[in-house]
C-alpha cells in the first residue's frame, strides 16, 4: 500500500470533517455521553480493525476517544487509513433521521 500525497489526503479529508491531518497521520476526537458509550464504540471499532487487519493509535479518557490513523509500513497515510476512518465514522457519528 503506497503513501498518499498531502494533496490527496486533503482532498479525501473533505468527506471527513471530524478528521485533521498532521504528523503523517489523520486524527479525530469523539466525545460520547459517558464512558460506557465510549467503550462500546471502541469495542465495535475493534471488530472493524480486525476485519481490515489495521489498527489505530488511540486513547480514551472517560467519555472522549482520540484516534490517530497511519500505515506504519508506508510511513504515512494510505487508502487503508481512510477505509478504517469511514468504518469508524459509521460507528461513532449517528445518522440523521
Amino acid at each position: 500500500m503506497s503513501k498518499l500525497s498531502e494533496q490527496d489526503i486533503e482532498k479525501k479529508l473533505l468527506r471527513f470533517p471530524e478528521w485533521d491531518y498532521y504528523d503523517d497521520a489523520i486524527h479525530a476526537e469523539f466525545e460520547f455521553e459517558n464512558f460506557k458509550d465510549c467503550f462500546s464504540a471502541m469495542s465495535r471499532i475493534a471488530f472493524e480493525c480486525e476485519a481490515l487487519n489495521h489498527h489505530p493509535n488511540w486513547s480514551n479518557v472517560y467519555n472522549v476517544l482520540s484516534i490517530s490513523l497511519s500505515t506504519h509500513s508506508a510511513n504515512g497515510v494510505t487508502n487503508l487509513d481512510f477505509k478504517l476512518a469511514e468504518a469508524i465514522e459509521m460507528i461513532v457519528v449517528p445518522e440523521e433521521e
